[in-house]
Formats: structure tokens, C-alpha cells, sequence
């Protein structure tokens, strides 16, 4: 983005070359943006990847060289950073069940050794605020010892410590979302009380293309933060206004422990366990930042650091619901997220209901697809139409659009179509139909049909697939109200496209 390296110093090579950049991480949740980033500045990118596949997805791959190999290997850490004049260390064990912290200082040391054999000329590296004069988790230790074992390499090293980060599928703003959007009233631990400086993931990117500019003989330590400074509860407060909800009632609790309130936090939001509890431990002090350091090395952007809601508002019209439930295009509702990118973690947005059914048919795929895109309007939809008539006179009684809108042909549809209470949003024939819902709901739905030849013989497959996004707690309710519902109306449905209505 430009706002984000505008008026950034780059890395300067002794020859005429643009400098080669190293990322780590890059399939990770700040590693995928970065690349774009440093892309956009003109910077050579080359990643280090466990398996090159999971890169095909992302729009910056054709433009990046990858060495294929874990970290852990030093053949493969040799051959990533040769002739690498800025390497980013954004590698973390976050998810790592059992030895954790040695994990974290072996990954670290190797790292280290590995540029200084290549003669790497300057590191950065993400870790975590620092609370002085305050016992420290196991996480923010280890975060702590990393960031020290990097800069005693003796290549200048440029360590950024933030808190929580405010974008779409961080980890610490699902946290924050769920927490708030799914419990209007809630008992919650002490550490709520605690002060905290967020800092929204535009800024965090800012400060990391920019660290690479930096004087070579500067080495160390800087805390990066937001403008604003809150407790973990006010924070609440603030993202449910951001988010247009009702004031939160939050009770703060003495008796919940770190192992409590990290089970607690795992079971109303859809981060991990394992995360949570990582999270969480970090939560226990203040995390309180003193970024004069970093500003006066890489300046504020000409409209300053961006404020806590302006962060909310910005992730959550990007929010995503699942790294590839949700990638629909052309969604025209005006509060859906534009496409998410693959760089964010399977879980982040939150959970996603499915429901999938597969039949088999003697007909063909044109024969199949036909039926497929006839539904709806007065054609009905399964045996069970009666289900769908019910659930559209629900929609009506709550000010939804219902069954009363029919379709405009009652063979073909067309992208854009209203096809009762669902909206056509792709159209491949013969092989896929997607239908987004747009009837009243606490979340977002789409319908979607795949008919492919069948692998095993004559005739075709229809794979018909229901996916549903909740918002909140009663998103959940509505899903599990309706389920009973879905065991008539599904199979029939699928049975009607691939075999017709009998």
C-alpha cells in the first residue's frame, strides 16, 4: 500500500542492484502482507518456505524466489540466506505444544548462525513489548531470549516489539472480536484491567518495511505502538462502538487463573487453546510502549499512526470468515469483507458451519447443471419446498425480502440475479452455481452446486454445499435451531439435481 512506504528510506546495495530481502514467515499472518509490501518499495523478495505449494495462492508468488526447506535444517537456512543483504525473522512457535522456549532459542540460533556464515548485513525481527520489572510468560520470554540471541550475532540487528495487532485474522484481534461480539454481558478475568497499546497492522507493517533502511550501525530494541492506550476492557468497550454494538457489561473476576481464562477465551472465540493460553499469559502485565526510539528513526506516516477505531474499522471491513470457505467474489452486500488474503491462518474469522452432500447420476454434467440452475422461483427446490415456503415467511415476518422474489427466467440465471432470497453470485456452466443468502440472519450464507464428470465411470457428481458464517452468539444459536431442518431439505435437494424430482 503506499500510505504504508511512503516516505520510507530503502535498504541501499554498494552496487546498483535492488537489496535481496529474505522473508520468513511469509505463509504467516504479518510474513504474506510484508512480501507485498517490500514488492511494492522494490525490493528482490525471496521467501523461505517449508512446502513451495502453499505459496501458489498468493498474488506476489510469481514475483519472489522460494527455497523450499524448514528452518530447522541449516542446508536449507545456508541456501535461503546467501546473498541476502536484510533477512526478517518472523518465525514463532506459537502453536507448539511441548518444549516451547527450547524450540524457540535452537530456531533462533541457528538463525543467527546462518547469517553471519552468509554475511547477511541487517536483521529484523517481530517479537514482543517487554514489561520492565515484571515476571515474564513463558511466550514473552522466549520472545525475549529470541531477540537476544540475534542481535549478539553481530549483524545489526532491528528487534520491533508490539502488542496486540488490529487487522483482520490476527490472532489477538479475533481474540478481541469474538470476546466482544459474542458476549454482551461477561464475567472476565483481572487481567482485563491491565493497560495495553494496540497498534493496527498497517502501522506494524510500516515500521518493518522501514527498519530496513535504518542506518546499519543502529542495533537493538524498539517498542512500536499505536496512539492510543487503554486497559484490555476499555479496549472492549471501544470495539464494541467501533463495531456498532451496545455497550459491553463486563465484570472482572479474581478466581479466574491464566489456565481458566485461556479455556475460557478458547471456547467463546476460535482462536486455539494452545494460542490462547499464549495470549493470554502476555496479558498478565501491562504492555505498555516506549516507541519515541522507533519515530525518531522511522517517521509517523504524514496523517500519524493510526487511531484504535480507525484500526477496528479498516480490519473489519476485511475481516475474513475462513482462509477458503470465503474467498466469493463479487459479494455486493454492503457490509461483506473484501476478499481475504491466503496469508491469514485457517482459524481466523472464526467459525464456519458447512454442510455437504455428494450424489452420484447417470445423467450428464449438462443434463445435471440444467436442473441445478432451474431451481428456485417456481420451480421450488426439493421435495421439501414446504421447508423453504416456512423459511421464507420467517424471513418476511422480520422485514427480510422471503420467497417474493422469484426469478427472472425460470431456465437460466445470470450473475447478479435475485433468485428468491438468495443473489447469484457465480456462474460457471456446466460445472458451478454459488448463491449468497440475503435473507435476515444473525451471519452470512451461500448455496453452492458443483457438478463435475464422475471420476469413476459414466455420468457426473453434483457436490451441493451449504456453508454458513455466524456473527456472534446467537449466529451460533440460529445454526444449531435450524439444523434438524437441514437433514429434510439438503438430501432431498441434492437428490432433485442429480436425479430430478421423482
Amino acid at each position: 500500500m503506499k500510505e504504508i512506504i511512503e516516505g520510507l528510506s530503502t535498504f541501499k546495495t554498494e552496487s546498483e542492484r535492488p537489496a535481496r530481502v529474505l522473508v520468513t514467515g511469509a505463509t504467516g499472518y504479518i510474513g504474506g502482507r510484508l512480501v507485498t509490501e517490500l514488492l511494492e518499495i522494490g525490493y528482490s523478495v525471496r521467501v523461505l518456505a517449508r512446502n513451495a505449494d502453499r505459496l501458489r495462492d498468493y498474488p506476489w508468488f510469481s514475483k519472489i524466489e522460494v527455497v523450499e526447506g524448514d528452518a530447522n535444517d541449516a542446508a536449507a537456512l545456508d541456501l535461503a540466506l546467501k546473498k541476502i543483504d536484510v533477512a526478517y525473522y518472523l518465525l514463532h512457535g506459537l502453536n507448539l505444544t511441548t518444549d516451547f522456549e527450547n524450540a524457540e532459542r535452537v530456531l533462533a540460533e541457528k538463525f543467527a548462525t546462518a547469517s553471519v556464515n552468509n554475511r547477511v548485513k541487517r536483521i529484523v525481527y517481530l517479537g514482543g513489548i517487554i514489561s520492565p520489572n515484571q515476571k515474564l510468560s513463558p511466550h514473552l520470554a522466549s520472545r525475549e531470549l529470541t531477540g537476544q540471541i540475534l542481535r549478539e550475532s553481530g549483524i545489526p540487528t532491528i528487534e520491533l516489539r508490539a502488542g496486540v495487532v488490529i487487522g483482520s485474522g490476527s490472532a489477538s484481534f479475533e481474540m478481541l472480536r469474538y470476546l466482544t461480539e459474542r458476549l454482551p454481558i461477561m464475567t472476565t478475568p483481572k487481567w482485563v484491567l491491565n493497560k495495553i497499546q494496540p497498534i493496527a497492522v498497517r502501522d506494524v507493517l510500516r515500521y518493518l518495511v522501514g527498519a530496513a533502511g535504518i542506518d546499519p550501525k543502529v542495533s537493538g530494541a524498539f517498542d512500536v505502538s499505536g496512539p492510543d492506550l487503554f486497559t484490555y476492557a476499555e479496549m472492549m468497550q471501544q470495539y464494541a462502538e467501533a463495531a456498532g454494538l451496545r455497550r459491553r457489561i463486563i465484570i472482572p473476576i479474581p478466581v479466574l487463573t491464566p489456565r481458566l481464562s485461556s479455556g475460557w477465551v478458547g471456547l467463546v472465540t476460535p482462536v486455539p487453546f494452545q494460542l490462547a493460553r499464549r495470549l493470554v499469559d502476555s496479558l498478565k502485565n501491562d504492555v505498555i510502549a516506549d516507541n519515541a526510539a522507533i519515530r525518531s528513526l522511522i517517521p509517523d506516516p504524514a496523517d500519524g499512526l493510526t487511531p484504535f477505531k480507525k484500526a477496528v474499522q479498516l480490519a473489519l471491513t476485511k475481516v475474513k470468515q475462513s482462509a477458503a470457505e470465503t474467498r466469493w467474489s463479487d459479494a455486493s452486500v454492503p457490509f461483506a469483507p473484501s476478499d481475504p488474503l491466503p496469508t491469514d491462518p485457517d482459524w481466523a474469522g472464526g467459525t464456519v458451519y458447512t454442510d455437504v452432500r455428494r450424489v452420484e447420476s447417470n445423467d450428464s454434467v449438462e443434463a445435471v447443471f440444467a436442473r441445478v440452475e432451474a431451481i428456485g422461483g417456481e420451480n421450488g427446490y426439493s421435495t421439501a419446498t414446504w421447508a423453504w415456503q416456512l423459511r421464507g415467511l420467517a424471513d418476511r415476518l422480520v422485514g427480510g425480502v422471503g420467497l417474493r422474489r422469484g426469478r427472472r427466467d425460470p431456465i437460466h440465471l445470470q450473475v447478479g440475479d435475485a433468485l428468491d432470497f438468495w443473489r447469484v453470485e457465480e456462474l460457471r456452466p456446466p460445472n458451478l452455481l454459488r448463491l449468497r443468502a440475503e435473507m435476515k440472519m444473525p451471519g452470512r450464507a451461500w448455496l453452492e452446486f458443483e457438478v463435475m464428470a464422475n471420476p469413476n465411470g459414466a455420468g457426473s457428481v453434483v457436490t451441493q454445499k451449504a456453508v454458513y458464517v455466524p456473527k456472534g452468539l446467537w449466529g451460533h444459536i440460529y445454526w444449531w435451531s435450524v439444523w434438524p431442518m437441514h437433514g429434510l431439505v439438503f438430501p432431498s435437494m441434492a437428490r432433485n439435481a442429480a436425479h430430478g424430482k421423482r
